[in-house]
């Protein structure tokens, strides 16, 4: 269990797989985002109608609602929120660097206030171990100290440091759990370092010293840095990352992102983006982004992209799926997203494929020229 398997490589790029316990997940995959045990607007029969393998929720929001213990008592996350694949839960560090001036870093953990009912609470790595052993994930994130991506040297080595030091506490409490059920779940650690090089590595080092991983994430970019910077932090990370690890980038899922990720040697990446994009309007296509509020659609009877095998596109006509837009009928939001996740699904797909054709970088290059040719609409 929690073994990866590297099947092919093309430049950096890989194409593996992950056993884990609800099941195996070809990499390179993108996770949809399902924070609160849901992923918005889809049901678990939509999700495995998009081919997906591994979701995402996230520890932040499920402790304040509806409650760890609650979820535990319900039968854990899986069956919840009815999803029998296999289920990621982030450690709610991103979430608690969001809330800003609701929150304290201290060496013990972060103290911050619900952004509920303002409430007051407290998490620790100790504690995060446990609200994640609690929900029942295959694959539980160390609680990581996130730092903007402007911030300084000075601020993104205080905030590494401190992961690291998180981490043993982290790494300590699981070791308690596991025993129990070895084979159930698999504590992930996260790189820190800003888009200091160095730094980076000093966090990874610091890792591969401090215990047998079986996944390593890269965690604190798409923060706010220029995307030049991010790129420069994994040309020179991943040279160095151990080949036998899974690697997960964190908060990437735009189309031109997953595929830059993917050649540049990342496995797994999630983000809120296809949902979020779907529900405002925006469709993913080859072409680049579609505005299907677009008045220029409001006759269109062709599909919203021909090349897509999703019920979206298989179903309705623009003009329909413009229609939904105009009148604000919730369908509109459910198949703009149904449809964003199967792209970036499908995506990650056919980048595995040209993988294993050892076609990636031609592919790639063609795929990217098509994607930003295009007027968008």
């Amino acid at each position: 269990m929690f073994e990866f398997e590297i099947h092919a490589t093309s430049g950096a790029a890989r194409a593996g797989s992950w056993s884990l316990p609800h099941g195996v997940v070809e990499t390179p995959c993108f996770m949809p985002v399902g924070t609160q045990g849901t992923v918005r607007a889809l049901s678990p029969k939509d999700l495995e109608a998009v081919g997906a393998t591994l979701v995402l929720a996230n520890t932040y929001h499920l402790h304040l609602r509806p409650g760890e213990d609650t979820v535990a008592r319900l039968g854990g996350l899986h069956r919840f929120m009815g999803w029998r694949g296999p289920l990621l839960t982030d450690s709610g560090g991103f979430q608690v660097f969001s809330l800003a001036g609701l929150r304290r870093v201290t060496e013990e953990g972060v103290e911050f206030h619900s952004h509920i009912d303002g409430s007051a609470r407290f998490l620790t790595p100790e504690r995060v171990v446990e609200i994640q052993w609690a929900l029942g994930p295959d694959v539980a994130m160390a609680l990581d100290h996130v730092v903007a991506g402007e911030a300084s040297r000075e601020q993104a080595a205080d905030a590494l440091a401190r992961t690291a030091r998180w981490l043993e506490r982290a790494s300590a409490r699981f070791a308690e759990l596991v025993p129990d059920a070895p084979a159930r779940q698999v504590l992930v650690p996260i790189i820190q370092g800003g888009i200091y090089p160095d730094l980076r590595r000093t966090a990874l080092d610091g890792i591969l010293s401090s215990g047998d991983w079986r996944g390593i994430a890269v965690g604190g970019l798409s923060v706010g840095e220029p995307k030049a910077a991010t790129h420069a932090v994994l040309d020179d990370l991943v040279p160095v990352l151990p080949a036998k690890l899974p690697r997960y980038l964190m908060g990437v899922g735009f189309p031109e992102d997953v595929v830059a990720a993917i050649s540049r040697g990342m496995d797994l990446g999630d983000c809120v983006a296809p949902t979020r994009m779907g529900r405002n309007g925006t469709a993913f296509t080859d072409d680049g982004p579609v505005n299907m509020r677009n008045a220029r659609y409001r006759e269109d009877d062709a599909p919203l992209d021909r090349s897509c095998d999703c019920e979206t596109c298989t179903g309705f006509p623009r003009g329909y799926l413009r229609h939904l837009f105009a009148v604000e009928e919730l369908l509109g939001l459910r198949l703009l997203s149904l449809h964003n996740v199967r792209y970036l699904i499908r995506l990650a797909a056919r980048a595995r494929a040209a993988i294993l054709d050892r076609t990636f970088e031609g592919w790639s290059r063609a795929w990217l020229a098509r994607y930003t040719s295009r007027e968008r609409a």
